[in-house]
């Protein structure tokens, strides 16, 4: 499943939830610096939809708070 998230660093909490301009939000706890961002946001989603760290996969935007990323594994559903 590929889906397009926006990336809120510094958040209070880790967090998925909302929508803008047609993009999940991924609220995360760090720094958008050396890729701590990145990291958080892969563990905040794998979490949110019980899959591992490593079956999400940043696709586009390494470096931009707009990213396009893969969700690997059928029947994908939100973790509740």
């Amino acid at each position: 499943m590929i889906i397009d998230i926006r990336v809120r660093p510094n958040a209070k909490q880790n967090k998925v939830g909302g929508e803008i301009a047609g993009r999940l939000i991924v609220f995360v706890q760090a720094p958008a610096i050396d890729g701590k961002a990145n990291e958080a946001v892969t563990k905040v989603l794998a979490e949110h939809f019980a899959v591992r760290a490593r079956d999400i996969k940043i696709i586009r935007g390494e470096t931009n708070r707009d990213k396009t990323i893969e969700v690997a594994g059928a029947g994908i559903e939100p973790a509740t």
